[in-house]
């Protein structure tokens, strides 16, 4: 992973990191106060050589006086000086707890020794430092004195009396604050990678190419609108969501110029990740476009294409593909445009058979000579095998993927699946993104606004794969004598064929 790939981990989950984050700093501040604050006291002593000699001899009892130093703070610990204190002040612990709240400690090269000591109050502290400091003055005194009598040669004195500290010494609120937003912020983190880690769900486009390298034909942002109106039509003009499938009717024409299809298959992984008003809207969008477009619903497990659009299923696909009517019949014009479609029909017991036969293999070969392009929606990949089965009959394959919806293992099955059947696959469309943050897709990547304004007058000429089957002075022709209808069309053709 690169640093782009860590800093889009951190946008990822940008919420359990502040929470982390937060949490650490609600517990360094609980720690502040739940905390017994506690008060330190300090005292200072000199340490000085009791004569007054020449300049050397001052300098030798100065050498041995630092050398004494350590000494003398060790000391500071021990029975000799604490059980006075303890004794004078009427303390309720021994020697031993004493020193673990009294520490004593020496400037390098100086004969400084400060004592501090810890206490749950500010006078006791004091009091107590003040004590042990004048307990090592006499326990140094009594230690040094000459056994043959005499004055010790050392003197200690203290030069900074012990005072009760204003402020307690700890919990230091700040650096309990700091601490465990520091702690937060790492577990955040960490977690976040971990997470990371261990999902294997498929987010946005960098996500998808590390599964695959087909190509990506533009890509949906979630709109909560969207679910009570899933039409492009029921958008503004100049919407995200509409100028994404305008993009996307872009890129399919120039991911279809090799192939020359005519007929396209879209389909998914998985229930739930919106093939069938990905398809609606592709067939909505290139019949803006002036084409003539057919919009099958070939889901015939779960069809859902005539009830985005408000039309009939009980007699469509099935009807036809059984001979119980012919297809001119059976086609629903829908909109402004020349956008016609055909509904599932009855759901049959054998989709699969209906699908694979022959029968729709001729009836899409026959809406393909009536139509500019032709859309069918067909089910998902991995629960059934009708979308593999169909997508032999039909040029092309746009695999739906949506964003938090699919695995990646599971989008490897489905393009194993389709490569297996030879299924010619455009691109992908990922569908469901969000509008905003590291997964959001922005459809001027692949191209500009005005890329796709130039290409929209120029698709209004041809077909929806840069062929058609009608050649401009025919179309003018037709359309003078007022006799050029996709229906018309259609009729002009054997009625036994999808038969």
């Amino acid at each position: 992973m690169d640093l782009r790939e860590y800093l889009r981990v951190l946008r990822r989950h940008w919420v359990l990191v502040a929470a982390a984050a937060l949490i650490g700093l609600l517990g360094g501040g609980a720690v502040a106060v739940l905390v017994q604050p506690t008060y330190t006291a300090n005292t200072q002593l000199f340490v000085a050589i009791q004569n007054s000699g020449s300049v050397s001899e001052l300098q030798q009892g100065n050498t041995f006086t630092q050398a004494r130093v350590q000494s003398y703070a060790k000391t500071v610990s021990t029975p000799v000086v604490l059980q006075p204190v303890i004794d004078s002040l009427g303390l309720q612990e021994s020697a031993e707890e004493l020193a673990k709240r009294v520490t004593a400690s020496t400037d390098p090269d100086t004969v400084l020794i400060t004592i501090s000591v810890v206490d749950a109050s500010p006078v006791q502290a004091a009091a107590t430092a003040q004590g042990v400091a004048d307990n090592l003055i006499r326990a140094i005194d009594s230690l040094e004195k000459p056994k043959t009598g005499g004055a010790s040669p050392v003197s200690l004195s203290v030069i900074t009396p012990a005072e009760a500290p204003l402020e307690p010494s700890a919990p230091n609120t700040r650096l309990s604050l700091l601490l465990g937003l520091a702690c937060g912020l790492v577990a955040g983190v960490c977690g976040a990678f971990l997470k990371s880690t261990f999902d294997f769900r498929i987010r946005g486009e960098a996500d998808l190419r590390g599964t695959t390298d087909a190509a990506i034909l533009g890509g949906i942002s979630f709109d909560q609108d969207a679910v009570r109106k899933p039409l492009l039509t029921q958008a503004g003009s100049q919407s995200p969501r509409a100028e994404s499938f305008r993009q996307l009717r872009t890129n399919m024409q120039f991911a279809n110029v090799s192939s020359h299809a005519k007929s396209v298959l879209v389909t998914s992984s998985l229930p739930g990740e919106g093939k069938s008003t990905t398809a609606a809207n592709m067939a909505i969008a290139v019949a803006q476009s002036g084409q003539s477009v057919c919009l099958v619903d070939a889901d015939l497990r779960r069809p859902m294409v005539h009830e985005y659009l408000g039309l009939d299923k009980h007699a469509g696909l099935t009807t036809a593909l059984v001979g119980s009517a012919d297809v001119n019949d059976l086609l629903q014009p829908w909109g402004d445009d020349n956008l016609y479609v055909l509904t599932s029909g009855q759901i049959p017991p054998n989709p699969s058979e209906l699908l694979g036969s022959a029968g729709m293999k001729e009836l899409l070969a026959r809406l393909e000579q009536a139509f500019d392009a032709v859309i069918v929606d067909a089910p998902p990949l991995l629960p059934v095998t009708d979308a593999a089965v169909l997508s032999q009959h039909v040029g092309g394959v746009v695999l739906v993927v949506g964003s938090r919806r699919i695995r990646h293992q599971e989008l490897q099955k489905s393009l194993a699946a389709l490569q297996l059947v030879g299924a010619n696959l455009l691109g992908v469309v990922l569908n469901l993104l969000p509008g905003k943050g590291p997964d959001s897709y922005a459809y001027g990547y692949y191209s500009s606004d005005r890329t796709a304004s130039s290409h929209d007058s120029a698709k209004k000429q041809h077909a929806f794969v840069g062929a058609t089957s009608i050649d401009s002075a025919s179309m003018n022709q037709e359309m003078h004598q007022g006799e050029f209808s996709p229906a018309r069309r259609a009729r002009s053709l054997p009625k036994d064929a999808g038969r």
